[in-house]
């Protein structure tokens, strides 16, 4: 499950690029318009390849960093442009065109990235900084599905331009009004969230909010300082101004002998300070509250999703998103739609005490 969570996400970045370089060039190079737009808008993803010499760590941080970069996008386009003018010589596109489009083109998959939890090096490696909107799940399929159809229909109608042309249209057009859409969600979310905090005494000097899998509606709410984190679900169709959150502390005082070792550094970095360390029996786990809890909306002291293995460093395959669908069946499904909905699954507390 969790590699198809990847694969959709590559799927994605596929078929956007398809669309846009059926707009770009569709009449004029065909299907090849497609086939640039698709590697230009997965170029960035190639940092995947990290992962087969870099520790778990490093890999971490080198996803959706450099190549997710400005730096490198400027560096990347003339490239391509000058190799694509060069392919398809002789043909009446100018170089500023191709530059255009691949540079248009790349910098929509940084900033579409963006839009998820993981954060994007956009200002690599200048500045560390990572870029998060927290405004879509990773694989989103109401956001996938319309430009993976546009994708289909331009095959299916590769004779039909008119056909062809309203297809993309349609794809990027539907893709583009989702994301507002989330923001929107997210601007309800955090909007209320602020409320709630000050209604429930929660004491934070940082806070964020970030969509639980596969959907818009339920939201994952963590608030906390240096000691600890509160940590709760929200939906947009929750009519009580209440969430019932979860104390975690954070515990650094379990990292005093490992702190200035580069792995932990690395670490704690990456998860951009929203962390929480535990012990569990001879095993000390660092934990990035970013990537959600395991069916956190219905066990609320449910395992965090990215929990990394200190002394067990072999045992990090995925750690991103390890057990994210373990134990999913359809009561977990009809259990998530119906808390999307508004229903808790236990009632609201009187007390706010954590």
């Amino acid at each position: 499950m969790i590699r198809t969570l990847y694969q959709m996400d590559s799927l994605t970045h596929l078929a956007l690029g398809a669309c846009m370089g059926e707009g770009f060039a569709g009449k004029k190079l065909g299907k090849k318009a497609m086939l640039w737009g698709a590697l230009a808008q997965s170029i960035p993803d190639i940092d995947f390849l990290a992962a087969f010499w870099m520790d778990t760590p490093s890999a971490l941080l080198a996803h959706r960093g450099f190549t997710h970069s400005y730096l490198f996008c400027a560096v990347i386009t003339p490239l391509l442009a000058f190799s694509a003018e060069k392919w398809h010589r002789p043909h009446n596109i100018g170089l500023k065109k191709w530059l255009l489009f691949f540079g248009g083109v790349i910098f929509i998959h940084l900033f579409i990235d963006a839009f998820n939890n993981y954060g994007v090096g956009w200002y690599e490696p200048f500045s560390h900084h990572r870029v998060c909107f927290h405004s879509i799940y990773v694989a989103d399929p109401f956001f996938s599905i319309a430009p993976g159809l546009a994708c289909l229909a331009m095959i299916y109608f590769r004779k039909n331009p008119v056909k062809r042309r309203r297809s993309w249209q349609i794809g990027l057009a539907i893709s583009g009004l989702y994301l507002v859409y989330c923001l929107i969600n997210k601007a309800k979310i955090d909007f209320d969230a602020r409320q709630i905090f000050e209604k429930q005494e929660i004491v934070y000097d940082r806070y964020f909010t970030t969509p639980a899998p596969l959907q818009n509606w339920l939201w994952f709410i963590v608030a906390g300082d240096q000691n600890g984190y509160h940590v709760g679900f929200r939906s947009l169709f929750d009519k009580e101004k209440y969430i019932d959150f979860q104390y975690f502390p954070r515990n650094d005082h379990l990292l005093d002998s490992l702190r200035d070792h580069v792995e932990v550094q690395k670490l704690i970095r990456f998860s951009q300070d929203y962390y929480s360390v535990e012990q569990w029996h001879d095993t000390l786990v660092f934990n990035d509250l970013r990537f959600g809890q395991m069916l956190g909306w219905e066990q609320p002291r449910g395992r965090f999703v990215f929990h990394y293995f200190l002394n067990h460093p072999d045992d990090n395959t995925l750690v991103v998103q390890r057990g994210r669908f373990k134990g999913w069946n359809y009561d977990v499904v009809k259990g998530l739609i119906t808390r999307i909905i508004g229903i808790r699954p236990t009632p609201p507390k009187e007390s706010s005490d954590n």
